[in-house]
């Protein structure tokens, strides 16, 4: 029997079955934010992290929180708690490259060099927003979900605009690829939204916020128009209600999801300027803590969403 007992914990230890605190990983990063990035609330970068380590314990780690059902979900970070306010209910979500988390922080591994989010929020007008731009260069240098792989640019008429993009991505290592995304592949798309907007996935962001999780109106007034002036951009405040109404010339970057399938970027705008605009603003300077961005005709980068109430 003893003999039997040795030989399985050796052979647990040797598959990294939960013995000790298992295999180092290196380093995550670590942001928390509110009110959709607006306002930073912890940084932190985190190394010895190993195999045992979750966003839970990373968190724990670095910050003063509080749980709920059972330690699983997380109440409060330094003393933010989670409420039913009178302008709508607010909690704490989490993002690990970028795409929001379909487990509880309790459950989700790490596998080393993640950048994890978390931002304390309005949920009255997203329940959901499943990706995010602000992890720029994540998730196509790290991955998502515990995946790596190619990065699809998709260009749809987006012209030099294309070769921005991709010239950004591999500035950040990621290996990419030209066409349309097959399984499993995150993609960016460039082009106009009049071609973008063909795609499932970039064609929620005409439903709204909470079908997409992009606080941005775009929408034609005709079908399948492809001039600058039959097209309208908009940016939308918390509540999802319209604030600004970009210029000819503006530029979208947005990220979203549809169902589990891969994380889609839009780098977009009524015409090819702002297409253009759009691309150039792929970096962490313009993008980090960002939900989505909007880039005005003089180059400007707009947060999206908006507060409640800001007309310019």
């Amino acid at each position: 029997m003893a003999v039997a007992i040795a030989l399985l914990l050796a052979a647990l230890a040797a598959a990294g079955c939960g013995l000790g605190p298992g295999q180092g990983l290196g380093d995550v990063s670590l942001t928390v934010t509110r009110d959709y990035g607006a306002e930073p609330v912890l940084a932190a970068k985190t190394d010895g992290v190993t195999e045992s380590d979750t966003v839970m314990r990373v968190l724990d780690r670095n910050a003063e929180i509080s749980t709920r059902y059972g330690g699983g979900f997380v109440q409060s970070i330094e003393g933010l708690e989670g409420e039913e306010g009178e302008d709508g209910p607010r909690d704490w979500f989490f993002y690990v490259n970028g795409v929001e988390a379909t487990v509880g922080a309790a459950d989700y591994p790490l596998h080393g060099g993640e950048a994890i989010w978390w931002d304390y929020r309005d949920w009255g007008a997203a329940m959901r927003v499943p990706a995010v731009v602000g992890s720029w260069p994540q998730p196509f240098a790290g991955g998502y979900d515990g995946r790596r792989g190619p990065v699809a640019v998709d260009c749809r008429g987006g012209g030099r605009a294309c070769g921005t993009v991709r010239r950004r991505l591999e500035e950040t290592g990621a290996p990419v690829v030209a066409g349309r995304p097959t399984s499993g592949e995150a993609s960016v798309m460039v082009g106009t939204w009049a071609r973008l907007r063909e795609d499932p996935a970039a064609a929620q962001i005409e439903s709204g916020p909470q079908a997409s999780g992009v606080f941005a109106d775009l929408s034609l007034t005709g079908a399948r128009a492809e001039t600058a002036s039959s097209c309208r951009l908009q940016a939308l405040d918390e509540s999802g209600s319209p604030v600004t109404e970009a210029g000819p010339d503006a530029g979208l970057v947005a990220a979203t999801r549809r169902y589990d399938e891969p994380p889609v970027w839009v780098v977009t705008g009524c015409g090819a300027p702002g297409v253009a605009a759009a691309a150039a603003a792929l970096d962490e300077e313009d993008l980090r803590d960002h939900f989505a961005v909007l880039v005005e005709d003089d180059d400007r980068v707009v947060p999206l969403p908006r507060p409640a109430g800001r007309t310019g």
